[in-house]
């Protein structure tokens, strides 16, 4: 009985460990991890290359990349938006696997509003050149405010984008009805801030207000857990792969709750149900949770 306790001790010490394997992402550095790909003037370091302010005015906008690419996992960064009178603008943050027409593509694009009006946020997957599978959400919060942490899990089960810990979408492996499903090709991770206003807001009705600008968004801690492809070699399945184990396979009851609760009360607009584009529901649209 005297050895219970210690038992006891060793079994919590142990799903520690497990847990901390699991769930903490490793933190990147811009420096070290990402390089600027375009309109390098209108990017700015910040505390030592883990913040950045990404800045759009009348001659450009800019982007950022990584260096590698990567093969499932999660990678999150915390970002904060324009203030103010956005309208026009698109502050994305996406994986992409730049391989042209077969690319695979998983997108966050936030788009830019009226003073006043809420941030949506559009997503979009890509498969084997494959998309056209939009998705926005209204987010019921200010994100100009502060930063907020946006994340993208993907393993070969499903695809979930989070808003913090709230699951907005998922989209799930459906090779079996004959959906294409992004799990051949290692992806990079890409974020840009530019000019949209042909689109971005209202369909386009909203444009940008240039007496605004410059406009900035800003990003800070860039956590990427995932294999790193490099060369040819590959991300083979391993058992200690966090993202394979069964836990990851689906939303937990608590995430299902949320994404339900994001789905009834703040979705704007769906691929699926837009049967002037789908008049018939493509095959995944049935796929649920």
């Amino acid at each position: 009985m005297a050895n219970i306790p210690l038992l006891l001790l060793a079994m919590v010490l142990l799903h520690l460990v497990f847990f901390m394997g699991t769930s903490m992402a490793k933190p990147a550095n811009f420096l070290q991890d990402f390089h600027v790909t375009w309109a390098e003037p209108h990017i700015k370091q910040m505390d030592n290359g883990n913040a950045i302010q990404l800045i759009l005015d009348q001659s450009s906008g800019c982007g950022f990349a990584s260096k590698s690419k990567y093969m499932f996992g999660r990678v999150s960064m915390k970002i904060k938006l324009i203030p103010g009178d956005s309208a026009g603008t698109v502050t994305a943050f996406y994986m992409n696997s730049d391989t042209n027409g077969v690319r695979d593509e998983l997108d966050f694009e936030f788009l830019g509003n009226r003073s006043g009006q809420p941030y949506t946020v559009q997503t979009n997957v890509f498969a084997r050149g494959k998309g056209d599978r939009e998705q926005r959400v209204n987010l019921w919060f200010d994100p100009s405010a502060q930063f907020h942490t946006y994340s993208i899990f993907w393993n070969r089960r499903h695809i979930v984008f989070y808003v913090d810990d709230v699951p907005i979408r998922v989209y799930k492996n459906n090779e079996a009805k004959g959906v294409s499903y992004p799990n051949m090709q290692p992806m990079g991770i890409y974020s840009t801030l530019w000019e949209a206003d042909n689109w971005a807001t209202r369909g386009g009705l909203e444009k940008i207000d240039w007496s605004k600008a410059p406009f900035y968004a800003y990003y800070k801690d860039f956590d990427i857990e995932s294999c790193t492809v490099t060369g040819l070699s590959g991300c083979a399945k391993k058992f200690n792969n966090w993202w394979d184990a069964p836990s990851y396979q689906q939303l937990d009851p608590v995430q299902a709750r949320k994404y339900r609760w994001v789905r009834v009360n703040h979705m704007v607009y769906d691929y699926c149900t837009d049967k002037s584009r789908n008049p018939v529901p493509p095959p995944e649209c049935f796929a649920g949770i």
